[in-house]
């Protein structure tokens, strides 16, 4: 699967719901309009708009306008995992996305975000470029947080006003503050007074998701920075993450990173050496 991939609508001939149930969706409206159903309710996106739509949340009934011009960028779960920002209001920037996948931009937020893709376009067209690889990611990783700077003017005035959801919130906050170390949904289920029953109950009904995939998934984000420390041995990464054996370990990386620990170890270092002399 790729990381991350950029389509126009109208040069590409492409219409987002071919990818809808593989990547992220940031999709940027220049002219046109394209209509869809979520969660039972109309939206319509029109010039301006900005749309940013997760893999676990499913839009019905597309239509779309003759002249729709939008910039597609696709991004995979794995890859986007990697640049979620380390703070508190990520967890309340998914709690607001999900409640709002459309927010309209100002020009200048229109501007920088246009801008970020024109480039992109333009340094990966360059097929020659011994760094192409490299700089593409940054480029992307660019993106996606000039795409976060510009939610967070809403995210920080993001309000919770149900008991579900103030549970979710709190728990995706801790799942981020002590995953990889703490691993089992009982854990946070007694920090929020609640039965891991009910916790992965209303997980499911708020995010589409089980408890336990956040876990993994925030769990995986950490194991990765981990492994990726060359100061760190293996052995070490597995007391402090209070691992029985290496076995154990062995399995659960298999399990939410889908390649073993040692792998990861390696492509690190091979990170460390310039890709001109691979």
């Amino acid at each position: 699967m790729i990381d991350y991939q950029l389509f126009n609508t109208l040069e590409d001939r492409i219409r987002p719901v071919l990818f809808q149930k593989n990547y992220h969706y940031h999709l940027l409206c220049k002219s046109g309009t394209m209509s869809f159903i979520r969660t039972g309710k109309m939206h319509t996106m029109r010039s301006g708009d900005f749309l940013v739509w997760q893999t676990t949340r499913t839009l019905s009934d597309f239509n779309y306008s003759k002249d729709f011009d939008a910039d597609l960028l696709l991004v995979s779960n794995p890859f986007l995992s990697k640049l979620n920002p380390e703070k508190d209001w990520a967890a309340i920037g998914y709690m607001f996305i999900n409640a709002n996948p459309l927010i309209h931009l100002d020009l200048d937020e229109m501007k920088i975000l246009a801008t970020d893709i024109r480039e992109f376009r333009h340094r990966t067209s360059v097929s020659k470029s011994v760094f192409r690889e490299d700089l593409a990611e940054e480029m992307v990783k660019a993106l996606v947080y000039d795409i976060w700077n510009i939610y967070s003017r809403e995210i920080v005035r993001c309000e919770i006003n149900d008991t579900k959801s103030e549970h979710i919130l709190r728990f995706l906050m801790l799942a981020q503050e002590y995953t990889p170390e703490q691993r089992d949904v009982s854990w946070y289920a007694e920090k929020l007074g609640i039965t891991p029953k009910y916790l992965t109950e209303i997980s499911k009904d708020i995010t589409s998701r089980p408890a336990g995939d956040w876990i993994d998934n925030f769990a995986a984000q950490g194991i990765q920075k981990l492994l990726s420390d060359q100061r760190l041995t293996l052995s070490d990464i597995i007391e402090q993450l209070h691992f029985s054996q290496h076995p154990a370990f062995t399995r659960y990386v298999k399990r939410v990173l889908h390649t073993t620990p040692s792998a990861i170890q390696l492509a690190a270092q091979q990170v460390e050496c310039p890709r001109l002399f691979r």
